[in-house]
């Protein structure tokens, strides 16, 4: 009986752990004096630079496209009421497994610092494949009085071996982005 109930909290925090590696990171900021209701169309800005990886680029900005229209806004070639600016991008960090620290048995001087108590039992850590974090950023400027309305940041961690599920988990990231648009208490849908 209780190595079943051990077998459930392994499989319970391998599940919640397996969900928080994909979970989204949201930063938002707006501007609090701004009736976000009179916004009814939008443009957007010409990226800075050409997009690195115009797929990710393009299925992005479909899925803002599409929850800004679920939202009431309409999309405007130029001149619209609001310009939108996207930018982001990978970061790629690098993923180093590890051993068990070697537990201190003895008294005295502790061992130096390059010893198996640092290495781990199983001796220094093998490197593992890098893991990308893509990052988007996005910015709503009021065209007429040119000031920045609204700002978001949305980090998501990338699988760069399957790469139909990244551009989904990119999408559902600008999705989740989108949530906090227009902001909750605004006059606005």
């Amino acid at each position: 009986m209780r190595k079943t109930g051990n077998r459930w909290c392994a499989c319970l925090f391998v599940v919640a752990f397996a969900s928080l590696a994909f979970a989204q990171k949201v930063k938002v900021g707006y501007d609090k004096s701004v009736d976000f209701s009179k916004y009814k169309t939008y443009s957007w800005a010409a990226p800075a630079m050409p997009p690195t990886r115009p797929l990710l680029y393009e299925a992005v900005i479909a899925a803002i496209d599409g929850e800004l229209r679920s939202k009431g806004l309409q999309p405007n070639e130029k001149d619209g009421d609001l310009v939108l600016t996207a930018a982001g991008g990978l970061d790629f960090q690098i993923a180093v497994s590890g051993g068990a620290p070697v537990p201190s048995t003895f008294s005295g001087m502790p061992p130096p610092m390059n010893g198996p108590m640092w290495a781990g039992g199983q001796g220094a850590g093998q490197l593992m494949g890098a893991v990308p974090d893509g990052t988007l950023m996005l910015q709503f400027v009021d065209r007429s009085t040119n000031q920045l309305v609204w700002s978001g940041t949305v980090t998501q961690k990338l699988d760069i071996e399957r790469k139909q599920k990244s551009l989904e988990l990119a999408a559902k990231a600008a999705v989740k982005l989108l949530k906090q648009f227009p902001p909750k208490g605004s006059s606005s849908k």
